[in-house]
């Protein structure tokens, strides 16, 4: 299989913090790969390696085919970063940001100015074009950040937690515009926190955990490795809920849990939903709403970490790159 980013084994400490402690990554040509895990887990140190803006301890890693150490320019050549806070300049306006970025890339005046235009109509940026970047919104920042680093028409794409801080409006305009550049036949390594995001954009994920990948897989493969199911009951009655706590408690063999009206218990067994159904009748118990889903990518964090997932912090707070 061609692989546009493949690591393996890199290490990289800083002090007594141990960044990266044997990270393996394969990410085929024209794919997503979720680099999926809390602050402090290694990511946005991952991707400062493999951008060639930091030299690991040991491993080995290319990109684009070419090494990140031996052949440093011929990767930069080839890649678009977009990290955790937008990197354009807040005193010149959208087009003046793309317009620099294009001649510092060696383009012409006109070349520069035409690719400017087209990014700011790819990203429905137009009508901010000509306005100071400081006086934008936090969304529309990030998709001027975005469009920067397409300049270069970048076939390797590194995207660093792009979504953090947006609002859930924004979060989804950028996820349309990352399945656009994948449809054009980018390669995006997507950092994240947002376990929503990861399942939504990501072809695989690599779940991190203090500087180890500890999981890879395909969304689904993950939540199929959770193995168990959640199944969620809500009776049309009120009263009827000891019942409910009752029922799914026996026949799921744990301790179900309520939230307002709704009774939820962890399952491994399929038959349990028909079963559930059965005693209910049996009891007059009028159902409301009966599911029964996979796992969540949530649950498959907590599975495999023995911890839920962080939030992101806020900008007030430590970031991973600070940490690692």
């Amino acid at each position: 299989m061609d692989h546009s980013i493949w690591a393996e084994g890199l290490a990289k400490r800083f002090g007594d913090t141990r960044a990266l402690a044997g990270v393996d990554l394969a990410v085929p040509t024209g794919s997503v790969l979720g680099l999926l895990g809390p602050n402090g887990a290694g990511k946005t140190t991952a991707v400062r390696v493999l951008a060639t803006l930091l030299r690991p301890d040991a491993g080995r890693a290319t990109v684009g085919g070419f090494d990140v150490l031996r052949e440093a320019h011929q990767v930069r050549q080839l890649i678009g970063l977009t990290g955790q806070y937008a990197a354009v300049d807040e005193n010149l306006t959208g087009t003046e940001n793309l317009l620099l970025i294009g001649r510092l890339l060696g383009r012409s005046r006109r070349e520069a100015r035409r690719r400017a235009g087209e990014l700011l109509e790819d990203f429905g940026l137009s009508d901010a074009a000509d306005r100071a970047t400081k006086t934008y919104s936090g969304g529309i920042r990030r998709r001027l950040d975005l469009a920067a680093s397409l300049v270069g028409r970048p076939r390797i794409l590194f995207l660093d937690e792009p979504t953090t801080g947006l609002d859930p409006r924004a979060r989804l305009e950028l996820w349309d515009i990352v399945r656009g550049l994948v449809r054009s036949g980018s390669t995006v390594l997507l950092t994240t926190q947002y376990l929503d995001e990861a399942d939504a954009l990501a072809d695989n994920i690599a779940v991190t955990d203090h500087g180890k990948v500890i999981a890879t897989g395909t969304p689904d493969e993950l939540k199929a490795r959770a193995g168990a199911q959640s199944l969620a009951v809500r009776a049309a009655d009120l009263s009827d809920l000891p019942t409910v706590v009752s029922v799914v408690g026996e026949l799921a063999k744990t301790e179900p849990e309520v939230d307002r009206e709704v009774v939820t218990a962890q399952v491994t067994d399929p038959a349990i939903l028909p079963a559930v159904v059965r005693r209910l009748d049996d009891a007059g118990v009028v159902v409301r709403t009966l599911t029964l889903r996979s796992a969540s990518l949530n649950e498959v964090f907590l599975s495999l970490t023995g911890h839920p997932a962080e939030e992101p912090e806020d900008v007030s707070g430590t970031r991973e790159g600070v940490q690692a």
